[in-house]
């Protein structure tokens, strides 16, 4: 492995690592708001964060004009729907289970990929999706073998996590003509628009400041930069230098961080299962690395492969 793909891989595992944290820092942050505020609040907290990186290291593309569309879409599919279904989802679920339902994302990407850029994954690929998966099933089951959530918050959560699969496909077009951050910039941006209307009708009213403490403020804080920011600059590099299959099948580490921190933070249990299914988790995440991605680009649009940078 090259040192410029294992830097790829690294940016990419502390992406899921932070989103592992946003399951509880949203945990946090609900004591004082409401779904539709934080979302509201974490998105415009990003902007400033994006556009003010953006502008001082002068790494902010222009948007052509055909490409409007599809930054619009992909404003639509995440944060509009997936923050919709994940807000709402996590009021319903644990902030474990949440992270556990995410982490079906990498299962579905691959198929998403296939159909639309001939991303072909090795039989070994496929073994450590289904091994991991095995694994995160394992953090959340309970001693009678069910799992205890909430069916109306399962459904949420899974159409954030169609979102999150729409998102990933729209993205591995956009990265051919901008950088990351500009795409997460605009993603942010045009995602405020779409929630002001929601958040003026529904929300502003709810808006209670005597019940805003330091912790939800910091909370939000972190969702804004680490969550909205960080996380998607990071992963959308992962995207453009290790495809949408092979990038997002490192989902399944964000359950395994959210069950650890909700342990230490949200006092959740900690039981053998949970820890046999990190393990297990880890285990097919280094299985599915073992061979190399092949790529098969559809004719006429070339596979992208730039050196990372923001």
């Amino acid at each position: 492995m090259s040192r410029s793909k294992s830097g790829v891989y690294f940016l990419v595992i502390l992406a899921m690592v932070f989103w592992g944290f946003t399951f509880v820092a949203f945990k946090f942050a609900n004591l004082s708001f409401r779904p539709i505020t934080i979302v509201f609040f974490r998105l415009a907290v990003s902007i400033f964060f994006l556009f003010g990186f953006a502008f001082f290291f002068k790494r902010l593309n222009k948007i052509k004009l055909k490409d409007q569309k599809w930054f619009l879409l992909l404003a639509l599919v995440e944060p509009f729907f997936y923050f919709l279904g994940e807000a709402y989802g996590l009021t319903m679920v644990t902030a474990t289970v949440g992270a556990v339902i995410i982490s079906t994302i990498p299962l579905i990407v691959p198929f998403a990929a296939y159909y639309l850029f001939r991303e072909k994954l090795t039989p070994m690929n496929y073994l450590g999706l289904v091994i991991s998966f095995g694994g995160v099933l394992l953090v959340v089951l309970t001693r009678s073998g069910g799992l205890a959530a909430d069916w109306k918050g399962i459904l949420l959560m899974f159409v954030a996590v169609l979102s999150a699969v729409s998102y990933t496909m729209v993205v591995k077009v956009l990265t051919e003509d901008y950088t990351p951050i500009t795409i997460t910039a605009y993603q942010s941006f045009y995602g405020l628009l779409m929630f002001v209307p929601l958040f003026l009708i529904f929300e502003i009213k709810h808006l209670d400041f005597s019940m805003v403490t330091g912790q939800s403020l910091l909370a939000v804080s972190y969702l804004g930069v680490f969550g909205s920011g960080i996380c998607f600059i990071l992963i959308t590099i992962g995207i453009r230098e290790l495809g949408a299959a092979k990038a997002n099948i490192f989902g399944n580490l964000i359950p395994v961080v959210t069950a650890i921190v909700s342990y230490f933070l949200l006092k959740e249990s900690m039981p053998f299962m949970k820890i046999l299914g990190i393990f297990i988790v880890i285990l097919g995440l280094l299985l599915s690395q073992i061979s190399s991605l092949r790529v098969k680009p559809k004719k006429g649009r070339e596979s992208v492969r730039h050196i990372p940078n923001a």
